[in-house]
Order: C-alpha cells, then structure tokens, then sequence
C-alpha cells in the first residue's frame, strides 16, 4: 500500500494546530496537523505565489500571508478571490510516527 508513497516527516515535528513545509518530488508542500489528522496541500498559492505554510491556520484551512487567499486543505481549492485556482492535495498516511504522501 505504500509503495508509491514518500516519507516526508514524524508525527512529533508538526504539533495540533500548526504546519511544515517539506520538498517532495522537488515541490513545496505544506502538511498540517488539524485535531491529529493530518493534510497535505501545495504550499505555493495560486495567486501570488505566497508560502502557505508562512500563512495562518484557521481550522482545516490555511491562509496565504501575502493577500489572504484562504485554501482548504482538504480539497485545495480557494474559498474566493483573491486566488481562483485550486492547489494539489496530496494523499497522506501515517506509520508509527512517520508521515507519508503521494
């Protein structure tokens, strides 16, 4: 089941409520950890190019700290303007206390 999956960090480096960003296949992620799920989003907004992952975490979105684009982190996709495209999710699992996403 994990074979096309990627280890990209522990359990213990992301607390509740906050978020990492990591490389994974030569791309910025973002992974949160929201009520010990965790999700993992494209950290480039759409708009600007803003690092989400320097944004703020607002339940299970995050928003962009340069023009306040907030994207959902379970789907990706902006909640209004001023960002208008979708960013990619990742799929996440959880071994032991690694993180791993495709």
């Amino acid at each position: 089941m994990t074979d096309n999956f990627s280890k990209v960090a522990k359990t213990g480096d992301i607390p509740d409520g906050n978020m990492i960003s990591v490389e994974y296949e030569g791309e910025p992620v973002l992974i949160a950890n929201v009520k010990g799920e965790f999700l993992a989003i494209g950290d480039e907004c759409t708009h600007a190019g803003g690092l989400l992952s320097q944004g703020y975490l607002e339940g299970d979105s995050v928003e962009c700290p340069l023009h306040a684009a907030m994207f959902d982190l379970r789907t990706g996709i902006p909640d209004g303007p001023p960002a208008e495209e979708a960013t990619k999710v990742y799929k996440v699992i959880v071994e032991d206390d690694d993180i791993l996403i495709s």
